[in-house]
Parts: C-alpha cells; sequence; structure tokens
C-alpha cells in the first residue's frame, strides 16, 4: 500500500504479478487533459499515446507544464477534464491500481542523507511490504546495479551529485515498477554524471523491459534516449514525433562544400547561385538542402566533385526545433 515519507514523497509497492494489463496495450493514454491553478491554464486539452517498453520524452521549457503532468499521471495531482490511463487504469477511480505498477523520481533527490545507500533502499523495501530477506536481497542486487555496492554503508551526504541521482533511481525500483517517471532526472549533474545517468536508463529499458516517461530541459538527454518526444509549450502540445521527425519540421539544413582552389569555388558557385553562401577565405560554399540523398546527389551533379576534398551535411537539431516551435509559440501570444 503506498504511502508518503516525511517528505511527501510517494512511495509505492511494485506490481508483484508482473506488469501492464493486456498484452500490446499502450502503457500511457491521455485524452483532453486539461488542468489550471485558478485563472492560469498549466495543461489544455493534452492527448498523447505512450507505447509500452520505451523511452518517451516531454520537452519544454520552464512552466511549460511539465511537472505537473508527470503529478496527474503519478496521481499525485488530479486532473480538472480529460481520461487519463496508466497501466490500463483510470488515475481518478483505480489510483491505487496505478501506483501499483509506477515509481517516481523527481527533480531532487528524496533519499535520506543520514543514512547509508543500504539502510536507505531497505526502508523503501519496508515501505513497498516485502519481506525481510527479499528487501535485504534487492538491495544488494540494486547496490549492484547502479554501481554503489562499495559505498553501500557509507552516509549518502558523502555521496557525490551523480551518486545520489543514481541512488534516487535505485530506490525506485526496489517495488520492480514497469513504468517509471523521471522528472528532469540529470538536474545539476555534471557531464559525467548525465551520460552515467544515461547508460542507466537504457540499460532498464534494454534489461528491465520498463516504460520510461521522461520530462527534460536538456534537448541532447531527449535526443539521445527518447522513441518519441512531445514537445510542450504553455501548457499545449506544439509538436510530437521523433527525433529525426522533428528536426525535419524546421528549416536550416544545409551542404557545406569545401573546395581546393578559389576557381573551382567561383564555378560552383556560378552553378548554385541560389540561396548559397560563399566564403572565400575558407573556400567554402554552403548550400541550403534537406540532406536527403537525392537532394545531396542533385547538388553534386551539378559541379565538379573532383575539386571538393571534403563535403558535411548540416540538419537541425533539437536546439533549432525546440527554439522553433516554442519560440513561434510565444510570439503569437498578446
Amino acid at each position: 500500500m503506498p504511502r508518503r515519507d516525511m517528505r511527501g514523497q510517494l512511495t509505492v509497492a511494485g506490481n508483484q504479478s508482473g506488469g501492464i494489463n493486456g498484452a500490446g496495450q499502450s502503457a500511457i493514454e491521455v485524452t483532453g487533459l486539461r488542468k489550471s491553478y485558478g485563472d492560469h491554464v498549466v495543461l489544455d486539452g493534452i492527448d498523447l499515446s505512450v507505447p509500452e517498453g520505451s523511452v518517451f520524452s516531454l520537452l519544454g521549457p520552464n512552466g511549460a507544464g511539465k511537472t505537473t503532468m508527470v503529478r496527474v499521471l503519478s496521481t499525485l495531482t488530479a486532473a480538472d477534464a480529460g481520461d487519463v490511463r496508466v497501466a490500463g487504469h483510470d488515475v481518478r477511480r483505480e489510483t491505487m491500481a496505478v501506483r501499483s505498477v509506477i515509481g517516481v523520481t523527481g527533480q531532487f533527490s528524496a533519499v535520506d542523507s543520514f543514512l547509508s545507500a543500504e539502510e536507505n533502499l531497505l526502508l523503501m523495501a519496508a515501505l513497498c511490504h516485502l519481506p525481510k530477506r527479499q528487501g535485504r536481497d534487492r538491495a544488494a542486487e540494486l547496490l549492484s546495479q547502479f554501481g554503489l555496492a562499495s559505498a553501500g554503508r557509507k552516509p549518502v551526504y558523502a555521496f557525490s551529485g551523480g551518486m545520489q541521482r543514481r541512488l534516487d533511481l535505485a530506490m525506485t525500483l526496489v517495488g520492480s515498477p514497469r513504468i517509471i517517471f523521471l522528472d528532469e532526472p540529470t538536474t545539476g549533474l555534471d557531464p559525467r554524471g548525465r551520460i552515467e545517468m544515461w547508460d542507466l536508463i537504457r540499460q532498464l529499458v534494454r534489461h528491465e523491459a520498463v516504460t520510461i516517461f521522461l520530462t527534460t530541459q536538456y534537448l541532447e538527454e531527449a535526443d539521445q534516449l527518447a522513441d518519441q518526444i512531445v514537445v510542450l509549450d504553455q501548457g499545449r502540445i506544439v509538436a510530437q514525433g521523433t527525433a529525426d521527425e522533428l528536426k525535419r519540421r524546421v528549416p536550416g539544413g544545409h551542404l557545406l562544400l569545401t573546395f581546393s582552389a578559389k576557381g573551382a569555388l567561383e564555378a560552383a558557385a556560378s552553378q548554385l547561385h541560389q540561396g548559397v553562401t560563399r566564403n572565400d577565405e575558407d573556400l567554402t560554399l554552403q548550400v541550403p538542402n534537406d540532406t536527403s540523398a537525392r537532394s545531396v546527389l542533385d547538388v553534386l551533379s551539378r559541379i565538379d566533385v573532383d575539386d571538393v576534398p571534403h563535403i558535411s551535411l548540416h540538419t537541425p537539431d533539437l536546439n533549432d526545433v525546440f527554439l522553433a516551435l516554442t519560440g513561434q509559440t510565444r510570439k503569437a501570444q498578446p
């Protein structure tokens, strides 16, 4: 039975009988979700579907509604309207069933810094009603899995930020949840800690067959991890798709041609004059291009490739997507 610890964190027992109801069912289904606080609309008619066994990323700026979305899906906040199902269960009417199959790791560490990592895990095992022997075995297993075995009996206040975040995620896994909500999981980590966390998330999906619902402000994080991405801005979905699909939605793709001599550069520029950016010092031409094989071959067919020792392709990244989509939304506001 779920309980709240002294910090108000939700702790949940895992689904001991083994997972999501029904074969092939989506892990999360949301239709027409709305949530407001007074006159401020935080979520405005959200529709989304999260496939089982995937990493689904909710991307957006501060205040976009990401954390509120996680709180609604994890039963911590009631929606004002809409149909929300997690593991086939209605979050409003079947709260306990939802909590039995989820784990939540928030933006900030929820561990007791004066206890050891092992003691934190054993405490969570007790909250999940695991028998003592099973709890000890599960704690030892997770300490090993998350690279914390050698530090398992040290107080958490002596841990680095990356170690604390790994312990946070290990705590979430004590009850063997099938769906894990990671809300800004790498906030405050240095680049090495962030990469280590990414590796752990990939391992969870690959080896534990869990579904990850990831909210993040880090564009590279979504690009690295997510099978599907939703871009949320001011409570509305402004785009969704794979990272590659989103990148193709914004302009900025180009072909950069480096030439061996100025004469070759001038000859190519005369053939590729429309929209081309020329740099005589670097002997380069930047040619607008969607970077598909057909369009690249079309450009190369119009020049002497023997005079081009180097070619590079640039496709828009998620930074371009983020700025284009969320920037346009903000500009549209009065």
